[in-house]
């Protein structure tokens, strides 16, 4: 029998959400029959699987121990790690990060921890804000992802609450993302609002990009400022409406302006002939719009974050 009795970073979620994370060994068809046969209790009495958690709750869980496991990052890997972070901002809640070029946001196949999300971990632990072995179910996650080749601002939120908000107003589109790019080429128009159509193959981990509806893709809309013109290099704004995979590089490249440096995408022989490492895209600004159901985020409403100029690495020369 284990007691397990919720934390503020337990509390607001499902009880079965909440136990595919703190009991990890736990399949879930056995977890499901636990709590119909009532081997798994809320304060003593039956429990429901979609019930929702409260602070200060008690689950009993009448079950074999060999179910347990420790927690996902233990303490000694997160104190041999030396946090290396570019922090934007910083608060109570959460952090806005510049990651650069060539950096993973999350473990890959390999299992290599050198990531962002474990940089930030050891960041938080080495502060005392960060515990696993304190943790049921909540470890510091970011909000959002970037290729691993290109740069630009991550969100990181450091507790259970400010993560459901800020993914809810990330769904809910309650915030404004905007990249600079350098293209081949010049747009024929100065500024657009770009409408296609996207679809993901898995095979090649590339996305095709089409003007009509075709099966399976989904809709995706990218608007465009060009700032500057040199020779046959173009420095644009793009601002993000949708957020599909490979969005601004796949869909810049349908309509004839591929990013420079990006060989999945571009002209493999002129990314040679300017000898860019990383296609030259960054998310470098973030602004908060406001929503309609105010919780702990509400203060960043109104609010832009952008990165230093010098911080976006393919703007030396302009």
């Amino acid at each position: 029998m284990r007691n397990i009795k919720i934390m503020k970073n337990d509390a607001g979620q499902r009880l079965d959400k909440f136990l595919t994370k703190a009991v990890k060994g736990l399949p879930k068809s056995l977890m499901y029959k636990y709590i119909r046969t009532k081997k798994i209790k809320i304060n003593g009495k039956r429990a429901e699987q979609n019930q929702m958690l409260l602070e200060g709750d008690e689950i009993t869980l009448y079950i074999r121990d060999e179910f347990f496991d420790s927690p996902e990052n233990d303490t000694g890997a997160l104190a041999r790690i030396t946090p290396k972070l570019s922090i934007l901002y910083e608060d109570e809640n959460i952090m806005l990060l510049n990651k650069r070029p060539g950096i993973l946001v999350h473990e890959d196949d390999d299992g290599a921890d050198n990531t962002l999300i474990m940089h930030v971990k050891a960041y938080l632990f080495r502060r005392g804000e960060y515990d696993p072995e304190n943790e049921n179910s909540f470890s510091p996650a970011l909000c959002n992802r970037i290729d691993r080749n290109t740069g630009g601002i991550v969100i990181a939120a450091k507790n259970a609450e400010a993560l459901r908000n800020m993914n809810e107003r990330i769904k809910n589109g309650n915030m404004n993302k905007y990249y600079l790019c350098l293209v081949h080429g010049c747009p024929a128009k100065k500024e657009a609002k770009l409408y296609a159509f996207l679809k993901k193959n898995s095979a090649d981990n590339m996305v095709r990009v089409r003007d009509k509806y075709f099966d399976g893709a989904k809709e995706i809309i990218t608007g465009y400022k060009v700032l500057d013109k040199r020779g046959d290099i173009s420095l644009l704004e793009v601002r993000l409406y949708t957020g599909r995979t490979h969005q601004i590089r796949a869909h810049m490249a349908h309509i004839g302006h591929p990013l420079v440096g990006d060989g999945k995408y571009g002209i493999n022989r002129e990314e040679k002939r300017h000898g860019y490492k990383y296609q030259a895209l960054y998310a470098y600004k973030l602004e908060f719009d406001s929503s309609e159901n105010k919780d702990s985020l509400s203060y960043l409403e109104g609010k832009s974050f952008e990165l230093p100029r010098e911080e976006i690495w393919f703007l030396g020369e302009w």
